[in-house]
């Protein structure tokens, strides 16, 4: 059996709630998925470097109190990939990211990878993670569905249609061959995978089934970062 801490931000109940009931539908007989939570949000308008730098302390403490309650791999909830740097340097189980994971996830399924964003401003945003990860030449568009996090439960349904109009785009005029869902809220949580993918004719990679299974792939084959890309934090306990 892989434990799998699944961390995530403060939302409101019924968000809160979709979120961890999705993380948990992960789990199998070899995976066990355990919530924690931590009290910076990620649920808010117009998320830019500011808040995803003040979150990342709070994520690191969460990945730190992971490892002590014994679980095998972290992974938090979102294409922000909060606090991953300095999480692998502060504990020694994997901290595996929904945006690393899915854009690598993706290249096993094309060449070409479309990614789709909530809203125009999140786009510089997830250029800087993809340049982060150097997988720069391999996303040949990022759009957006045209909705801020918090808006998008009561619009969904114009959410996804608008989703799959960026989507479709992405495909006919840039070529993708196959499309990141990147923001958790689009889907998983509001639209799933597969039924996207039928619509499109392409893949869909979503990033909670993605970063969570990555974990429990490294965790069951005992890897862990490496010590000379993330050596151990001088506070590391």
């Amino acid at each position: 059996m892989v434990r799998i801490a699944f961390v995530i931000g403060t939302y409101p109940p019924e968000e809160q709630a979709r979120r961890e009931a999705v993380a948990i539908s992960y789990a199998t007989a070899d995976i066990e998925i355990g919530i924690i939570r931590v009290s910076a949000s990620p649920y808010v308008k117009d998320v830019g470097a500011t808040e995803i730098e003040l979150a990342a302390p709070a994520f690191i403490e969460a990945y730190r109190e992971a490892q002590k309650q014994g679980y095998d791999a972290a992974v938090p909830l979102g294409f922000l990939d909060i606090g991953i740097n300095g999480g692998r340097s502060a504990v020694d189980i994997p901290v595996v990211g929904a945006c690393q994971s899915a854009l690598h996830l993706g290249l096993q399924l094309g060449d070409r990878l479309g990614m789709v964003v909530y809203s125009p401003d999140l786009i510089p945003v997830m250029r800087t993670i993809v340049r982060r990860y150097g997988l720069e030449q391999h996303v040949v568009g990022i759009a957006h569905s045209g909705f801020e996090l918090t808006e998008i439960a009561r619009h969904k349904d114009a959410m996804a249609e608008q989703f799959l109009i960026s989507a479709r785009s992405l495909i006919e005029t840039a070529g993708a061959e196959v499309i990141i869902a990147a923001g958790i809220t689009q889907c998983p949580v509001h639209m799933k995978a597969d039924w996207l993918s039928a619509q499109l004719g392409v893949p869909v990679i979503e990033g909670i089934g993605a970063s969570i299974r990555m974990a429990a792939l490294l965790a069951g084959l005992s890897l862990r970062h490496s010590r000379l890309r993330w050596p151990a934090s001088s506070s590391f306990r």
